[in-house]
């Protein structure tokens, strides 16, 4: 065991920890400490019941108080971390957040309400309450409406309190950690030099960033991990950069930031993201963890594919570059050698040599909005030449195969091709026949072939200007 205590920040209070296990979920110790307040849902971080307050670095780099899913986090996660949780947001007086619920009798059954007081929290601060910020919490009472009016009474108040004080002065960063408890170790290195060290010394440690998909294996699945080595404070992973040609962004950059800091710059980007997930899952899951897990129905992949993305990779070694269409090789399963680390992604902002309009979108297919995994993903960038010829096509789909992938063949169709509603329709017979989906519980083969046709032209469609566009008929 490690003489190394766990020391975490609750409602105001410092709580050390000593000999408990790295990857107990945050939900569980809490619920085990008897902050029951925070309640076990779907264990999904689909429900938004176990929504916790946590400050956290927000895309401008300051301190702010986030929602997240204490479901999906293991505890060694949060080290050093500040935490609010139900218990904790009244300090003698109801809060704004929870008068305006009581006003408007936004609490029936009550099993949400806690979940939603925390996202409505953390909006609060943020000024930024609206229905965006409770996407991710279910209130299976449908009380919607209320809950509704007390995000607008919200509105109307400005937060001075003691908790807008705290965060002025409090500290996002993350410190390192060494720590062991349960015969596990959890290690958090704050530089890229380190973490190609500890793999090097671990060859078969888990990487740890958002934990979004990896809290299900720990909630669920109820996996055990000798080794982690968490990358969420390494300076290196969580940098975005801008140039003229490309954007890179670092595979530690929580998905709100991106959302944040590059909205406007890739339009199918902006799509995909605002659908990926829940707020409380952006604010955790990373664009490396997307990528990392190599699932044939991650919502990133196919945008990246269509964008032409590439990804650095380093290892004790050194760096390489490869083509995001290279990455993946199998069912999750990538082209990752033991050792080595995704550093960043690479965006170019160039269109094709000779190209004068890009047009580029993203589409996600799913029983729900947000917070869904998708029956079918997709994104498309076609490059046009001044007499709307195609001189670039990229044509990439999720939960098609057993990979995300692109439509080579079709691409190449494409080439020379007028962009117009004859080539899209004489192209789909040949999309239909491109991949063999499986058939599960979200949808049958079948109806993802007819989706994989049918939202390529649903895009030819929706890039058409008004005036040429009539009852989703386009006129030629």
């Amino acid at each position: 065991m490690s003489d190394v205590t766990l020391t975490l920040t609750i409602n105001g209070a410092l709580v050390p920890l000593k000999n408990v296990s790295p990857t107990m979920t945050l939900l569980e110790y809490l619920r085990d400490s008897g902050r029951v307040g925070t309640k076990e849902g779907c264990g999904d971080g689909d429900c938004g019941a176990c929504t916790v307050a946590i400050v956290a670095e927000g895309a401008d780099g300051k301190p702010q108080y986030q929602a997240m899913n204490s479901c999906l986090i293991p505890l060694a996660s949060v080290a050093g971390q500040d935490i609010i949780t139900v218990e904790g947001v009244a300090n003698g007086a109801l809060h704004p957040v929870q008068a305006a619920m009581v006003e408007t009798m936004g609490s029936q059954c009550g099993y949400c309400t806690p979940g939603f007081i925390m996202s409505l929290f953390t909006a609060y601060y943020d000024r930024a309450v609206d229905d965006f910020s409770l996407e991710g919490n279910l209130c299976r009472c449908t009380g919607y409406l209320s809950i509704r009016r007390a995000a607008e009474l919200v509105n109307e108040t400005a937060p001075d309190d003691t908790f807008a004080t705290h965060l002025n002065q409090a500290s996002a960063e993350l410190v390192p950690l060494d720590y062991s408890g349960n015969d596990q170790y959890f290690y958090r290195p704050t530089h890229l030099s380190g973490v190609l060290t500890l793999l090097q010394q671990h060859p078969d440690a888990t990487l740890v960033a958002g934990a979004t998909d990896l809290g299900l294996e720990l909630t669920h699945r109820r996996q055990h991990f000798p080794v982690m080595i968490s990358l969420e404070a390494v300076a290196e992973l969580k940098q975005v950069e801008q140039t003229l040609d490309a954007v890179t962004i670092g595979a530690a950059v929580p998905l709100s930031h991106i959302e944040t800091n590059l909205h406007g710059i890739f339009p199918s980007l902006d799509e995909m993201l605002h659908w990926f997930a829940a707020r409380q899952v952006r604010n955790r899951a990373t664009i490396g963890g997307n990528l990392g897990t190599a699932s044939p129905i991650g919502d990133l992949p196919p945008v990246l594919l269509a964008l032409d993305a590439e990804i650095t990779i380093a290892s004790i070694t050194g760096t390489r570059i490869l083509p995001l269409a290279d990455f993946f090789k199998g069912y999750r399963q990538t082209d990752l050698k033991p050792g080595e680390v995704i550093v960043s992604v690479t965006i170019p902002k160039a269109i094709a040599l000779g190209a004068v309009r890009r047009l580029s979108q993203s589409y996600k297919i799913g029983k729900r909005g947000t917070d869904d995994i998708s029956i079918v993903a997709a994104a498309f960038t076609i490059d046009l030449d001044a007499n709307d010829r195609i001189v670039h096509a990229r044509l990439a789909y999720g939960g098609v195969a057993a990979t995300p992938v692109r439509a080579i063949a079709v691409e190449t169709m494409l080439m020379g091709q007028p962009w117009t509603l004859a080539t899209i329709q004489n192209i789909k017979p040949t999309l239909k026949a491109a991949f063999t989906p499986l058939t599960d519980l979200r949808g049958s083969a079948d109806y993802r072939k007819l989706l994989i046709a049918n939202l390529f032209e649903k895009f030819f469609v929706e890039c058409q200007s008004p005036e040429e566009t009539v009852a989703g008929v386009v006129l030629m």
